[in-house]
């Protein structure tokens, strides 16, 4: 090799990422995540009628619930209805995307049951054949 000439062989330098502190975060992130998500998904404060070997409605996919409030107020899903009178174009309205016309009606045990009569025959009105009350276990 001559002077001045340059070594055939070139080094490069290799500049690599390190992952781990990322993928740290991102595990830490999901489990966060995990714990969390349950919790953001907020339901109607309704106090069920509690019965013995009531039908536990978790097992059911997607089912379609009303729920009659303490203080009246009529819900489909997390939506509100102003009142009785327009629960069955909103209920059809509904029920026209749905597959399973099944409804669970659940009632805080406070309302009067005229109330929950209306409600029923509303939801009757709209189509519905199969109508589910929904109750809770006793306390023990």
């Amino acid at each position: 090799m001559e002077v001045g000439q340059r070594p055939t062989s070139r080094r490069t330098v290799l500049a690599q990422i390190n992952v781990t502190p990322f993928v740290d975060v991102m595990l830490v992130l999901l489990i966060i995540f995990m714990i969390t998500a349950p919790m953001m998904e907020k339901g109607v404060d309704v106090a069920l009628p509690e019965v013995e070997n009531a039908p536990n409605l978790s097992s059911i996919k997607e089912p379609l619930v009303i729920t009659l409030t303490r203080k009246g107020t009529i819900m489909i899903g997390n939506n509100a209805v102003e009142d009785v009178t327009k629960l069955t174009p909103v209920l059809q309205q509904v029920l026209s995307e749905r597959e399973d016309k099944t409804v669970y009606l659940e009632a805080d045990r406070a309302v009067p049951y005229g109330n929950v009569v209306k409600v029923m025959a509303a939801v009757k009105q709209a189509g519905v054949v199969k109508l589910g009350m929904v109750a809770q276990e006793p306390e023990k």
